[in-house]
């Protein structure tokens, strides 16, 4: 915004009747990954409130050499950072979390504190000046180790010019120049494929390049998912040169993500068949990942999808499940706390991490070696099914419940730092069961 663009690409001071890229882009989490809480406080090693855990201790055995030890219990902790773990270094997160800072230095760049343009996150000026992302040919993919910045052509133009890279091959020679990357799959590639100390850690690329998705016929690309069509003609203000185009043609910039409910409630299908006999009721449950073009959820490996199964009398009185999985300790393990599921009926999907050197699991801090212990989140086009059986006395009617909820991280990682970021409900199904009537023969 601040980089000139909004006056042309903002209707902020008209009476336009509709939105354009910036205005979109101001609504966008790409706009804010530069002041996103979560990342400075990962990466910072605080809460919310700026306090600190202590640096990470390590320890010299002869036989392996230096490895870091669990936080000490004896001191205050407010969760993992990295600069607690490589207090000397900047690290490479600043090659996508702020690009503009970070692209002539990609892993030295400091992402705290930053000022002006560089502040902006994801900007305009940034994306549109990408020319190309450089893929490894043998896999389609960015090379390991290479992650933003690390991974885009740019192009810069000579001195009391400008230049910007776009999606529509009409524009006139000049300052504006088609890009064909700009519409593909790709352009996304280098900020949503990581790899850390030889594990994959962030994959939604590569998981929409190994789906369907990115087959001949279905046809679906980032863009065609996160950037839809809102029906506008001007990418432009019509007084500042902006000619009228298909509104097919002109792409929404709001980007919605694992922060839009919206998208989230069409991410997944739940289907919930419930049947009884005499004092047992049977839930079916079936989540099937038919609406996203990759992994579900994807990305940061602190998210998950929980699925909670209940069955309730009529009063409200829950009834007990005899067989079925129930939630994990890492869905919140303190009981009859708002949020806290460990142990109720249900099952989570996420992808989860071991450190290896501490053993810290479920861990986000992937800035360590980490291996993944457990992964079973819903691919594209995937599904699983999953059955529960409560005891209920046929005498009374009962009411089955299966809901879907988004987490953006775990419940007592989100309680140490501070985080407010409550779920989003995605899918809900619900049967009823009325009493069985036992019918008594004449004798």
């Amino acid at each position: 915004e601040n980089q000139g663009c909004a006056e042309c690409h903002s209707r902020a001071g008209t009476d336009l009747g509709f939105s354009l890229p910036v205005d979109e882009w101001l609504q966008d989490l790409h706009s804010q990954s530069a002041a996103n809480v979560r990342f400075l406080t990962m990466y910072e090693g605080s809460d919310v409130q700026g306090r600190r855990s202590a640096e990470t201790r390590y320890v010299n055995v002869k036989d392996y050499g230096i490895f870091p030890l669990p936080p000490d219990p004896g001191k205050p902790h407010f969760g993992p950072g990295y600069r607690l773990d490589f207090p000397e270094t900047e690290g490479n997160c600043a090659a996508c979390h702020t690009p503009a800072a970070a692209v002539n230095s990609p892993v030295g760049t400091d992402p705290r504190g930053l000022g002006g343009t560089a502040a902006e996150g994801v900007s305009c000026d940034f994306c549109h000046k990408v020319w190309e992302v450089k893929l490894n040919p043998s896999t389609g993919l960015p090379h390991p180790n290479a992650p933003g910045v690390l991974s885009l052509v740019f192009r810069r133009p000579h001195e009391g010019h400008q230049f910007f890279a776009g999606p529509y091959d009409d524009v006139a020679p000049g300052e504006d120049t088609f890009a064909p990357v700009q519409r593909e799959s790709r352009f996304c590639a280098a900020c949503h494929f990581g790899v850390f100390w030889d594990t994959v850690v962030y994959n939604s690329f590569g998981e929409w390049l190994e789906s369907p998705y990115s087959k001949p016929g279905l046809g679906k690309t980032c863009q065609d998912c996160h950037m839809p069509p809102l029906g506008n003609t001007y990418c432009a203000r019509p007084d500042k040169g902006g000619i009228p185009r298909d509104p097919a043609t002109v792409f929404s910039h709001r980007m919605p993500g694992a922060g839009d409910a919206e998208l989230l409630r069409n991410a997944l299908t739940l289907s919930l068949a419930a049947t009884r006999e005499r004092d047992r009721v049977t839930a079916r449950v079936t989540v099937t990942n038919d609406l996203t073009g990759h992994h579900v959820p994807t990305d940061s490996p602190l998210r998950q999808v929980i699925l909670l199964v209940e069955a309730a009398a009529a009063d409200g009185r829950a009834a007990r499940l005899i067989e079925g999985p129930v939630l994990p300790a890492w869905c919140g393990s303190k009981k009859d706390e708002p949020g806290h599921y460990a142990g109720l009926p249900g099952k989570s999907y996420a992808k989860i991490l071991e450190e290896i050197w501490t053993r810290i699991s479920p861990s986000g801090a992937y800035w360590n070696p980490t291996r993944v212990v457990s992964d079973n989140r819903l691919a594209a086009f995937a599904s699983d099914i999953s059955t529960y059986t409560f005891a209920c006395p046929d005498s009374e009617a009962v009411e089955v419940r299966a809901r879907l909820i988004f987490r953006r991280a775990f419940i007592e990682l989100m309680e140490v730092k501070g985080w407010d970021a409550p779920d989003i409900p995605m899918e809900e199904g619900r049967v009823f069961l009325p009493r069985q009537v036992r019918r008594v023969g004449n004798r």
